[in-house]
């Protein structure tokens, strides 16, 4: 059985109630045509357990897709100030779409994807599920994920029936305690604040919104990097994150928030020994390929260390490799992921 671990209370926060009637009534409205009654029982339960986080809950939603056809499944994006829709949304949302076409008791362990196009922030995606092997003990999916006609993602997704075997695992690195650490919207009201008016009209509002907003994940960085004076530093960095709010225990949704959440940080890790930031005018930064696997079971509702690396930066590609360890030490997903980096400043 797939279980997550129990949760326990997030000590030292408060939370406002929110609109629980809006969560509500969105729960109950147009956009649960096509939806299971199983589906549409977890979106008001996510709506009743995170009212203090409304993008969460938003976010929720939009992972939850809604049903159109057998293997076939549409989602909204969220928008995250960047212009098109954010990475880790898409492989969340064709992680859930793989997922309504498995048996429960399967969980996925392992997911590989690759990015072909931004997709856009104002029209749905619509996720095709080619279900190519059901197993005595596995079963693999392809996912493709269209909009505007034109495929944007291409992932393929395998789940397992629990079994118990051999272990081992990487110990966790060493790291501050999050709780001694400022979260990275904190950090970003700070670096705006402290700009001139003329550097700061250069940046998207977009993006000068989202960085005073709440944001769905919490994240905590271990040594901040200023994206507007980055400095050169090694291909290493760490950061802390955990979901806004408590989650059901529901393995699936943490799982498929954990992909949403690994492709923060990743490709900025490479740039660190150059000097640069994606907010660099000369820098050309985009995701090509992601790839995934799950450990052991966690919630990430509980502080996750992500500690990542670069080990190579060579023909405008960058590659970076992630561990994320639960508060106990455990290993308990890893990420690898290359990018484009194209350096246009000459």
């Amino acid at each position: 059985m797939d279980r997550v671990p129990p949760a326990h209370p997030r000590g030292g926060r408060t939370e406002p109630l929110g609109k629980i009637a809006d969560h509500a009534r969105w729960a109950q409205g147009a956009t649960n045509r096509g939806r299971s009654r199983e589906d549409k029982e977890w979106i008001r339960g996510t709506a009743r357990l995170t009212p203090m986080r409304n993008l969460l809950t938003e976010l929720l939603g939009h992972l939850n897709l809604e049903r159109i056809e057998e293997n076939l499944f549409r989602g909204q994006s969220q928008d995250l100030g960047w212009g098109r829709v954010f990475g880790g949304q898409i492989l969340a949302q064709a992680l859930s779409a793989a997922r309504h076409t498995v048996s429960p008791e399967r969980a996925a362990h392992s997911l590989h994807a690759y990015f072909l196009r931004p997709g856009s922030v104002d029209r749905p995606v619509v996720y095709t599920v080619d279900p190519i092997r059901d197993g005595g003990s596995f079963t693999t999916r392809r996912v493709v994920a269209v909009q505007n006609g034109q495929a944007i993602l291409n992932l393929a997704a395998s789940f397992q029936t629990h079994e118990s075997g051999f272990e081992h695992a990487d110990p966790m690195p060493s790291a501050p305690p999050p709780d001694a650490l400022a979260d990275e919207r904190e950090l970003g009201q700070r670096y705006l604040a402290g700009l001139p008016e003329a550097v700061l009209a250069r940046i998207p509002q977009g993006i000068r919104d989202r960085t005073r907003s709440p944001h769905p994940i919490e994240i905590r960085p271990v040594a901040p990097v200023d994206p507007l004076k980055p400095g050169t530093r090694p291909p290493r960095r760490q950061v802390w994150i955990r979901a806004a709010a408590p989650l059901p225990d529901r393995p699936e949704i943490h799982r498929m928030l954990l992909a949403y959440a690994s492709d923060f940080h990743l490709l900025t890790t490479s740039l660190q020994p150059h000097g640069v930031t994606w907010m660099d005018p000369g820098v050309q930064v985009a995701s090509l390929d992601h790839s995934m696997w799950f450990h052991r079971a966690f919630r990430i509702d509980h502080w996750l260390l992500y500690d990542l690396e670069s080990p190579s930066a060579s023909g405008a590609r960058g590659i970076v490799r992630g561990r994320f360890f639960d508060p106990s030490g455990r290993l308990v997903a890893s990420v690898v992921q290359e990018g484009l980096i194209r350096d246009r400043r000459s």
